[in-house]
């Protein structure tokens, strides 16, 4: 019987953290038993398919209703029995109650050591703030956006004369590093409390 944490990730876009998580899932730690996209177009996808993983695309615009997407996409992820769901770049903002129905197994990535700069445009903001410090942020998800209990965190220095895309492309390098870690660490304590 494997031990490993089953994960679910849910993606947007190019996947670069779900490439990030894949590469470093093992099988006495985590494996990724699902990839569910938001968009037919997500570049993700390819990667996904090209390495085995089951893949599905369930296309917010499809549906008139936030709540009918949304039961859709629970009844899905629900087909995986996950121990753990993953937003790796998911753009969708998620109801209170899907968010709630997976209640200490939904995690999410953020670009910025929060709880300073929560949603979008963190790079800019954070430049304009006159920080010294940025990063980002693996925490679980809950009602409050980018407002959950916090697992890790990676920071950098910030150069005050790099652009928002200089420090952009420096924090997505500490976020594929920093995922499959916390992912990691979640899982060993998972498998701690099931032996």
């Amino acid at each position: 019987m494997t031990m490993a944490l089953r994960v679910v990730v849910l993606i947007s876009g190019r996947g670069s953290n779900l490439v990030a998580l894949h590469r470093s899932a093992r099988p006495q730690t985590y494996e990724i038993v699902g990839v569910i996209s938001s968009r037919a177009d997500a570049a993700g996808l390819a990667y996904a398919r090209t390495q085995g993983l089951t893949t599905q695309v369930i296309e917010a615009g499809r549906y008139a209703q936030r709540a009918a997407y949304e039961a859709v996409l629970a009844d899905t992820i629900d087909t995986y029995a996950p121990d753990m769901i993953a937003l790796a770049g998911f753009m969708r903002i998620l109801t209170d109650g899907f968010v709630e129905r997976y209640a200490g197994r939904l995690i999410n990535i953020h670009p910025s050591l929060l709880p300073a700069f929560p949603g979008l445009d963190t790079h800019r903001r954070a430049l304009e703030a006159g920080v010294s410090e940025h990063g980002a942020t693996v925490h679980y998800v809950t009602p409050i956006v980018d407002g959950g209990p916090i697992i890790d965190q990676m920071r950098l220095t910030v150069d005050p004369h790099e652009t928002a895309e200089q420090l952009a492309a420096r924090v997505l390098t500490l976020e594929h590093e920093l995922y499959p870690a916390a992912l990691t660490r979640l899982a060993e304590t998972h498998r701690r409390t099931r032996l």
